[in-house]
């Protein structure tokens, strides 16, 4: 489970529902001074928030562009089904994804960090018409490792029998102060408010769903390699969900831009903020349209 530093928007961070056909989104949303070079949509991972880019908004703007992070259906303070999975399929997800670029004005530099990167793959192999770039944060080219797949399925029989209440106390009595945190359910969780909050916020639903997903999804490399679009995989130093060599991997498969953040595991947005908002902002400078959009809201 990712840890942001905060849950308060910095100044110059604004918090809102964003309206679509497919209805609202809970997004953070920080707009450059003067012209933006551009706007990127930033997609959370698996029990994850808008919250885990906190820290790169205000280094974006600073180089000029536009940021979006989002909560998506079921997660957080966006809702969803508790009880439907069927509301949580990919490709609905992906669809998801497709009308939140609409609506804050396309073209739009696309990031997915871990699942987010699979539902954006999943987007863009649905309709890359929308986007200047893809990202894939700690997002690899199938299905999370052995070990992580063993923890969502822990997650998946918990959820089961007992409240999300219930799960994020017995959470809390699994975990020792020793453990850290390296990956989406591994330890290193503690019992603040606001990580409380928003696990609570979740979606039972979506959790099993896309949790499934994670330990289903197909290799889907060579799809993506077809689309004529800029793609840049980034990474921490080390990541138990998918490793470090299989995103190199899967980099060279692509032709994409490799970035390996120094210090930072599954989490580079969180982990090294500053270097992960660089790295971003580089790719983006020599993967801008011909005609950059202005600062749509």
């Amino acid at each position: 489970m990712s840890r942001p530093y905060t849950f308060v928007p910095p100044a110059g961070v604004r918090a809102y529902r964003l309206s679509t056909p497919r209805g609202e989104f809970a997004v953070l949303d920080a707009a450059p001074e003067g012209r933006s070079k551009g706007t990127a949509l930033l997609l959370p991972g698996f029990t994850g928030s808008k919250e885990d880019f906190i820290a790169l908004h205000v280094p974006l703007a600073a180089a000029g562009y536009r940021t979006v992070a989002v909560d998506g259906r079921g997660q957080f303070e966006t809702e969803g089904p508790r009880d439907d999975e069927t509301a949580y399929a990919q490709d609905e997800l992906a669809q998801d994804v497709l009308a939140q670029a609409a609506a804050v004005g396309t073209p739009v530099h696309l990031v997915g960090h871990s699942l987010g990167g699979q539902i954006a793959r999943a987007a863009v192999l649905t309709d890359p018409s929308p986007f200047v770039s893809l990202t894939l944060m700690a997002s690899g080219p199938a299905q999370i490792s052995t070990a992580q797949q063993q923890r969502v399925k822990l997650l998946r029989d918990a959820l089961a029998v007992m409240s999300m209440a219930e799960v994020w106390e017995a959470i809390q009595a699994m975990e020792s102060p020793e453990e850290t945190d390296t990956g989406e359910l591994d330890a290193g969780l503690d019992d603040l408010a606001d990580l409380r909050r928003r696990w609570l916020g979740n979606s039972p639903a979506q959790l099993v769903a896309t949790g499934r997903q994670l330990c289903e999804e197909p290799d889907r490399v060579a799809e993506l390699a077809a689309v004529p679009l800029p793609k840049h995989v980034l990474s921490g130093e080390r990541d138990d969900t998918w490793p470090v060599a299989l995103l190199d991997a899967m980099a060279v498969r692509l032709d994409a831009r490799r970035t390996v953040v120094e210090g930072a595991e599954h989490s580079p947005n969180a982990d090294q903020p500053m270097e992960t908002a660089h790295a971003l902002a580089s790719f983006w400078d020599g993967a801008r349209p011909t005609s950059a959009p202005g600062d749509a809201d």
